[in-house]
């Protein structure tokens, strides 16, 4: 198993390159426009329904290899490692490290299994604790608890 997440680590510090350096190009400006007002990004020329496609095309192609590694830690794949729950896990990492962020799902992924594991040796009933948190999350720190950390607050 260290092999096996000694590559985990090596496939997401890439990636996580890759997306530091996209951020930093002109396609990442332009993404960036185009997640912020669609339509001034038209008005300049540049068409914000490309720029969304590849976006949409990299997001595949990473999501794919994060499944492709899921599959080789199981040895097995089944219809129902794909249902809901795990789809809910996955958007409650987003949210606890920050949408929008390059290391928020990465926080956020630490941040579930350090309560996961904190609070399942409390109660049994870990998820409401969790559930709670989140909700705080969303009501009171506008970028999760990356932006609360950096000093973003939601106001109003």
């Amino acid at each position: 198993p260290l092999t096996y997440f000694l590559i985990c680590y090596v496939v997401l510090m890439a990636a996580l390159g890759l997306f530091w350096l996209l951020r930093g190009s002109r396609f990442g400006a332009a993404l960036q426009a185009a997640r912020q007002n669609a339509t001034r990004l038209s008005a300049v020329g540049i068409a914000p329904f490309n720029i969304r496609l590849v976006a949409f095309a990299i997001s595949a192609m990473v999501t794919g290899l994060a499944g492709a590694l899921f599959a080789d830690l199981n040895r097995f794949v089944s219809p129902s490692m794909l249902s809901w729950h795990m789809s809910g896990e996955l958007i409650v990492l987003i949210i606890l490290g920050g949408k929008g962020r390059l290391f928020g799902p990465v926080a956020g992924a630490m941040l579930y299994v350090l309560f996961e594991f904190a609070l399942g040796g409390f109660t049994e009933r870990w998820q409401f604790f969790l559930g709670l948190i989140l909700l705080g999350v969303v009501l009171f720190a506008r970028g999760g608890l990356l932006g609360l950390l950096a000093g973003e607050a939601r106001h109003g």
